[in-house]
């Protein structure tokens, strides 16, 4: 019985495929991820900033500036639990006035990092995700500038307050 030899040939060429293979799947991972990393902080923001604007259209104060400290917290801890912080600038009223029927629209900003693994966390931003939400400042509640004369019966219509009908 003969046994035949088995030839190496054609082995050169080919295991370099391999390793360009893997170097495809970790790069194509890293992208994945950075995609993933956006739509996250995206969500992020958007929830902060929605219980940034509640927190200030509802704050239990009757200043601007406290109002505006009190949102401003509730919006960095909403980002705390979800694993962000706000970016520089990002965490504050955009426009309207602490005044009975004003709308208010606060804005969150965050940056994005380059890619988000449970067991490493990169320092690279190159973007940042932002969201703006609006309210309504409460119409029925005292202590809010703007009271009515009415007795606190008044409905908002465009940023008015119109008396209610009797």
């Amino acid at each position: 019985m003969r046994r035949s030899r088995r030839s190496e040939s054609g082995q050169l060429g080919g295991i370099e495929a391999v390793v360009f293979g893997m170097l495809i799947l970790v790069v194509g991972v890293l992208v994945v991820s950075n995609a993933w990393g956006v739509i996250d902080a995206k969500t992020a923001a958007r929830e902060a900033a929605r219980e940034g604007a509640r927190t200030y259209a509802t704050a239990p104060v009757s200043d601007a500036s406290q109002a505006a400290a009190l949102a401003a917290s509730a919006a960095a801890a909403t980002l705390g639990e979800m694993g962000y912080s706000p970016a520089s600038g990002g965490n504050q009223l955009a426009e309207g006035t602490f005044q009975r029927c004003d709308v208010i629209t606060w804005e969150v900003a965050v940056r994005v990092p380059a890619f988000r693994l449970p067991w490493l966390e990169s320092r690279y931003s190159f973007f940042t995700a932002s969201a703006f939400e609006s309210e309504r400042v409460d119409p029925y509640r005292s202590g809010v500038p703007g009271d009515p004369a009415y007795g606190g019966q008044a409905t908002c219509t465009g940023g008015d307050i119109v008396p209610a009908t009797p």
